[in-house]
């Protein structure tokens, strides 16, 4: 009788025993659980299931034929442990227009409570996607049965981008981040160097000329266990390499599937850098395009563990539009006269700003240009909109000297080149032509540098207060 009593005893201690620590288990993952960040992804297909027009090329004279890869939209939802959410949505086109933004956001605003400052859409431009809304308008030349099928694509989009969205909070859970910095360079300053002589100059070990940003800012997102979930990662280089028929995310296309191979069950997201006068080159061939990704993908699996940099639990992000200004109007009787241009984008451009002057009365002086910043931890993300040239990243990183500073172009609205003041006088494609293809007035006016600056160094300011 006691030999069953003390076994008995035995067995209950030892029940007793598991239970406290099965409490202390599940106590312990649920403190970890509603403490520090969480994060979820979600990606939808959008490669246009008809053969519409493509975008980023001027001289394309026919619509798509087929695909070499698909093209994605994908979202990552970021929750601090305080509850504050952020969205990023990474989309294979050249760009998207103001209003298409407006439009998202304000769909994103209704379904998920987002406001405007917690939302950043970041374009590859890839110029093997398609044309959306009004992006480039003004070098296209459509029938009205393309138009018609680029409108119902833009339409679509918007559901697309919200499906993408709701699974990427839905999906939301404890997750760790860390950040560090690789290099690539395969981006050349296209201003500066003749295309066809820098595979002989790079041979003979010549130092390329012009300035060049080729850093790999990156972003992990892991599981507790450490498994890589995401990867956003971001480059200065246009997305050039190709220009033929097929749809297809050009290097940072290949970038992403080269990642995802590496880390199975990964999202990998591209975010444009300030790459509007930095080409890919050589280019023109598949085999380059999968080059260049392929070296993107080494260069973030050469980021040792060690060299990561955990980024604490604090989110902060803001959204502001400031007025640039234009340089000096066109009156209507320059435009009248532009119309009769054997120049037939200047006369395309004229045509559109002439109905804006009957419209509106005026032609606006200036241009609403957005400035989002988010603050994670201590890694400071700056998204700029337009086609941004290389100087603002690497002024802003002088200016600011911040250690975890990652400025990326192509954000929320790309309504034109963004030059800075430099190539702005310099002129040439990005500081004046360029002008005509997006259906702009005419030329910035030479603040434009110093206005961007100061307001990007404002909020980055006040978001590390």
């Amino acid at each position: 009788m006691n030999d069953t009593l003390q076994e008995l005893l035995r067995i209950s201690s030892r029940i007793l025993f598991c239970s406290i620590v099965l409490l202390s288990i599940s106590t312990y993952k649920k403190v970890e659980a509603a403490e520090g960040w969480k994060a979820g992804v979600g990606r939808v297909v959008i490669t246009p299931e008809k053969s519409i027009w493509m975008s980023g090329y001027a001289g394309r004279d026919k619509p798509a034929e087929g695909k070499l890869h698909d093209l994605w939209v994908k979202a990552i939802a970021f929750e601090s442990g305080s509850g504050k959410r952020a969205v990023l949505i990474s989309l294979d086109l050249v760009g998207i227009s103001r209003q298409v933004a407006d439009q998202w956001t304000a769909l994103l605003k209704k379904n998920f409570s987002l406001e405007r400052s917690q939302i950043v859409f970041c374009t590859s431009h890839t110029h093997c996607g398609p044309v959306v809304g009004e992006t480039l308008s003004s070098m296209y030349f459509l029938d009205e049965e393309q138009q018609r099928d680029i409108d119902e694509y833009t339409s679509a989009l918007a559901e697309k981008v919200n499906q993408a969205v709701a699974t990427s909070i839905e999906n939301l859970h404890p997750v760790a981040l860390s950040f560090a910095t690789g290099t690539a360079t395969f981006a050349v300053n296209r201003r500066e160097n003749v295309e066809k002589d820098v595979p002989a100059l790079r041979e003979a070990g010549t130092e390329l000329k012009g300035p060049i940003d080729h850093a790999l800012p990156t972003l992990f997102v892991k599981d507790l266990q450490g498994n890589v979930e995401a990867i956003l990662f971001g480059y200065a280089c246009h997305a050039t390499t190709l220009g033929f028929y097929q749809w297809n995310g050009d290097w940072p296309g290949f970038a992403q599937i080269e990642l995802e191979k590496a880390y199975p069950g990964a999202v990998a997201m591209f975010v444009a850098g300030c790459g509007a006068d930095q080409n890919p080159i050589p280019r023109r061939t598949v085999e380059l395009a999968e080059k260049y990704g392929k070296e993107i993908a080494v260069a973030v699996q050469n980021i040792k563990e060690e060299d990561q940099q955990s980024v604490a639990d604090n989110l902060v992000t803001r959204f502001q539009e400031i007025s640039i200004p234009f340089s000096e109007l066109p009156t209507r009787s320059q435009l009248e006269t532009d119309t009769m241009s054997s120049d037939k984008y200047i006369a395309s451009r004229a045509k559109m700003l002439l109905k804006t002057l009957d419209s509106a009365g005026e032609l606006s002086a200036t241009y609403p240009y957005p400035i989002q910043v988010w603050t994670l931890g201590n890694v400071n993300i700056v998204f700029l909109g337009g086609e941004v040239v290389v100087d603002y990243s690497l002024r802003l990183k002088g200016d600011l000297d911040l250690p975890e500073l990652w400025v990326a172009g192509y954000c929320n609205d790309v309504m034109a080149y963004i030059p800075s003041r430099r190539v702005l006088l310099e002129g040439g494609y990005e500081g004046a032509r360029s002008m005509i293809y997006y259906g702009l007035p005419t030329v910035w006016a030479p603040q434009i540098e110093n206005l961007i600056i100061d307001q990007v160094s404002k909020m980055v300011a006040s978001n590390n207060e």
